[in-house]
């Protein structure tokens, strides 16, 4: 059984699948300087899956740590998001809100865009290849039980998944379980548990074992 909201149905839904004409110059530029072989694109390709799955992500992962380790935090996050957020230092793009939504051992969120790839670049950096897939973005509504078990993510079969829908005005962050045995760690040691996929739905937090 899963939901999945459409808040953006409504036909006023403004995707960023256009390069911007910032975006554009940089492909331009990029373009340009490889045919002169002054730059590498696989350099680029690396830097890029750094920032993707490394340093990007970290940002979120401080928001969920913060959110396990302090109550009044959750409950903030919960209840506005975007202003949450944007008290660690992390405010979005103009325009653009966040929710926050947190799995129990009753539920497990899922997020996809279904019409392109919007995504939260302030807490989870850039987002992943697979995101964009027309694949994945089709099939996490169809069969969310399905492309979890493919990311390795066996759920107990009552356990309820709903899928959110995100858009250009509004955004989601999952904020995953805390996992057993952390209760002495600090926000730091916390953070580390919190991996880019577990904020997407495509993943848990991983447990001190699973760190070491």
């Amino acid at each position: 059984m899963h939901d999945h909201p459409h808040p953006h149905d409504d036909g006023h839904h403004h995707h960023d699948n256009h390069f911007s004409p910032m975006e554009a110059r940089v492909k331009a530029l990029e373009t340009i300087l490889t045919g002169k072989g002054l730059i590498d694109p696989a350099a680029i390709d690396a830097i890029v899956e750094t920032y993707e799955t490394r340093i990007g992500p970290r940002n979120g992962a401080r928001v969920v740590a913060k959110a396990w380790a302090d109550p009044a935090f959750a409950a903030w996050l919960k209840a506005d998001a975007t202003a949450a957020v944007a008290s660690l230092g992390y405010a979005g793009r103009q325009g653009e809100h966040m929710r926050a939504v947190f799995n129990t051992p009753e539920t497990h969120n899922l997020v996809v865009c279904t019409l392109c790839s919007c995504y939260p670049w302030s807490v989870l950096g850039l987002p992943p290849v697979w995101y964009k897939a027309p694949a994945y973005r089709s099939r996490a509504v169809m069969d969310p039980r399905g492309v979890l078990a493919e990311f390795g993510v066996a759920l107990p079969a009552d356990r309820k998944i709903r899928v959110w829908d995100s858009t250009a005005e509004l955004r989601y962050l999952v904020v995953p379980e805390r996992p057993a045995g952390t209760e002495g760690l600090d926000e730091t040691a916390l953070a580390e548990l919190v991996t880019r996929d577990a904020m997407i739905g495509t993943g848990l937090a991983l447990s001190p074992e699973d760190r070491r």
